[in-house]
């Protein structure tokens, strides 16, 4: 069973916004929620370590995510910011929050900030699949902020270099840096500002969220890695109002770029229309596959494509193909993939190998 590394889970902004706690197994993470408003206002828990080992999930990138005040989704909206100096103490406690996790628990997490680091993590389970609860590795994390309106100046972005922070998505709403989900628009001369100073850093630019201008004026412009950590095909989403998945045009470009498209496996942005209320066999990993296969297609090649499920991003069970229950099933996405035509080397290479391979030629040493 091949490794598997997930590009895109808001982690801590769970832990802190519902008390999840990750350590655990989603099934008990579910339990402990029965009796209250969570499951309601974000699906029921699709993450916990020992799924994790289930699953062969090495190594997964978790965000730093906050919402501005404007944008905040309703009352249990904690992490919310009105101004800079809150943005920053929020977006702090999200890190300190990586950190403790990793620190008290290396048997069960470690931060990714280099090459090395990655190279440590990922050697045990080269080396042998987990195999819970006898045989289990820590899982990596690589840090990302998704969502960088609440980052005073571009100063501040050396500081978050040193902290470990390695991929930047400069917008989740918009529009202060750029246009995104919520706002329409291009690139602001903040924006620029802000991309020019991730380039000379060396950070990797993600343009999920970004409107199409915004995306194919960043891909113009960004001379650095740029990848679209959690978006999916929007060829194939006929129906799903707004910018959030991309074009063909920003997936051509993206792979003209060397980039890296990691899928989501959410209903709504498999099928449109989709609710809560239907059916979970209208959804199936096929769904996925045919997502994946789009952009393969496009691509010429699997090495343009990957996963960024955004697992417990605001969604969770029933809202995902039925054939997942938790993060351990994305290997049932492989005998998928094989019926189509992808060998187990392509298979490899989605699961794992292409963000790992970026991951090897960005991180510093």
């Amino acid at each position: 069973m091949p490794l598997i590394i997930d590009a895109h889970e808001d982690l801590a902004y769970n832990i802190l916004s519902f008390n999840r706690d990750y350590r655990r197994p989603a099934a008990e993470t579910r339990k402990l929620e029965e009796n209250t408003g969570i499951p309601a206002l974000t699906g029921q828990a699709l993450l916990g370590w020992p799924d994790y080992q289930r699953g062969q999930v090495a190594l997964v990138v978790g965000t730093l995510f906050i919402v501005p005040d404007g944008f905040k989704g309703g009352d249990f909206e904690t992490l919310v910011y009105r101004d800079f100096d809150e943005a920053d103490r929020l977006y702090h406690d999200q890190y300190d929050l990586y950190r403790r996790l990793a620190d008290d628990n290396p048997d069960m997490f470690r931060l990714v900030r280099s090459r090395a680091d990655l190279q440590a993590v990922l050697a045990p389970w080269d080396a042998q699949p987990a195999h819970f609860p006898d045989t289990t590795h820590p899982v990596g994390l690589v840090m990302s902020m998704e969502g960088a309106e609440g980052i005073r100046d571009p100063g501040q972005l050396e500081e978050w270099w040193q902290l470990g922070l390695r991929l930047i998505g400069p917008v989740w709403a918009g529009s202060r840096l750029c246009g995104g989900t919520l706002q329409p628009g291009g690139f602001t001369a903040e924006g620029w500002a802000m991309l020019d100073r991730m380039q000379a850093i060396g950070y990797t630019l993600d343009i999920a969220h970004m409107t199409e201008m915004s995306a194919l004026q960043a891909l113009d412009r960004y001379q650095g890695t740029v990848i679209a950590s959690h978006a999916n095909a929007r060829a194939l989403l006929k129906g799903l109002p707004g910018e959030r998945h991309l074009s063909d045009l920003t997936i051509r470009r993206l792979v003209e770029r060397d980039g890296i498209i990691g899928v989501v496996p959410f209903n709504r942005f498999l099928r449109p229309g989709w609710s809560r209320d239907d059916d979970r066999s209208l959804v199936t990993l096929d769904h996925l596959a045919a997502h994946i296969d789009y952009i393969c297609q496009l691509a010429g090649d699997a090495r343009h494509v990957a996963l960024g499920t955004d697992f417990d991003g605001g969604f969770g069970l029933p809202e995902i193909p039925q054939e997942l229950d938790t993060v351990a099933d994305l290997p049932a996405l492989g005998p998928v993939l094989a019926r189509r035509g992808y060998s187990p080397e392509d298979i490899a290479a989605i699961f794992s190998a292409n963000w790992r391979g970026l991951l090897e030629r960005t991180l510093p040493a």
